[in-house]
């Protein structure tokens, strides 16, 4: 009896789901059919347009015809980097920009004014060299800034490594511990390896952003740790030491070329200076420089031994520690 009912239900199964599994079958097909006759008949024009640019989109002016040169130029990377080295929110051609404004505005001016050409010229090259003076300013005052917290940083890693973490929770420790410019710099790395770069090319790219050879120092001794082993608590905390005495004596340095530096300043300065108060003083006596021939050679053979002067007093007092 059960065989029965088994085999009636098999029959009837049999009788209902093949046809609708057919009609089921030929209504997919025809879908599929109707979506590729409608892909292929789509022009290809349309297709073209439909194509995505996968480049990145970099914006280095506000100006569009002047994004598109600086593009094309390979100074453009260089005051990126310096820029963001010196943690400022410029654009490169807000920088060309500036310059070019600094350069060309008293220059016009003064020739308006005085009808010369040298004097202009070089108050225009002062001031046009003033925003870039700027940015190296703030940047080389945050890389001492960077300098000076690095080996607090390192001291907090150690602590961290000696207290049972690893090397990356260590870093987010100082990501998170440390104030800016040295916390901001080890949280970029951190977030970078969570992406998934490795700890070699995280350090790398650090160091790039960061050109110190102090940081050179604790890189260098973080990976050589990594391929050959050891007690990484104990690396960290010789090259805290290095770099504390590495400032030190630079310090000292200071403290010691302080009267050459004074002093090429002072000579630097005081013929411009000097030239400058002449000028408003008697214009008449002062321009006979300017307005004879013999006069020029002079002013640009005193220019000339200035910079030199000033650029080898510079090399005297520059001591690489």
């Amino acid at each position: 009896m059960g065989l029965i009912v088994a085999l009636v239900f098999v029959g009837v199964f049999t009788l209902i789901a093949l046809p609708l599994t057919a009609l089921g079958s030929s209504n997919s097909s025809k879908q599929a059919l109707a979506t590729l006759d409608s892909a292929i008949k789509v022009d290809r024009k349309d297709l073209r347009l439909q194509k995505l640019n996968v480049r990145k989109n970099e914006v280095l002016s506000s100006i569009p015809w002047l994004n598109q040169k600086l593009l094309k130029f390979e100074l453009t990377p260089y005051l990126r980097r310096i820029l963001s080295q010196a943690d400022l929110n410029w654009s490169p051609g807000r920088l060309l920009l500036i310059t070019l404004a600094g350069f060309v505005i008293p220059i016009y001016v003064l020739m308006q004014v005085t009808g010369s050409y040298l004097l202009p010229l070089v108050v225009g090259a002062v001031l046009g060299a003033l925003p870039m003076s700027f940015v190296l300013f703030k940047r080389s005052r945050r890389f001492g800034q960077f300098e000076k917290g690095l080996p607090e940083a390192l001291d907090l890693m150690v602590s961290g490594l000696r207290a049972g973490h690893s090397l990356l929770a260590a870093m987010a420790l100082v990501a998170r511990e440390c104030p800016d410019p040295v916390g901001n710099e080890f949280r970029i790395c951190f977030e970078e390896q969570n992406y998934g770069l490795e700890m070699k090319t995280a350090l790398e790219n650090m160091l790039e952003r960061v050109p110190l050879q102090d940081l050179k120092i604790a890189t260098a001794a973080i990976l050589i740790q990594k391929e050959s082993g050891g007690n990484l608590a104990e690396v960290l905390d010789k090259t805290s030491y290095v770099i504390r005495e590495r400032f030190r004596l630079k310090r000292q340095i200071k403290v010691h070329t302080a009267q050459g530096r004074l002093t090429g300043w002072i000579l630097t300065a005081l013929p411009i200076a000097l030239g400058v108060g002449i000028y408003f003083v008697d214009p008449q006596m002062i321009s006979i420089l300017w307005h004879r021939a013999i006069g020029i050679k002079l002013m640009w053979a005193a220019a000339g031994l200035i910079l030199i002067g000033g650029f080898v007093i510079h090399k005297i007092v520059d001591i690489d520690v």
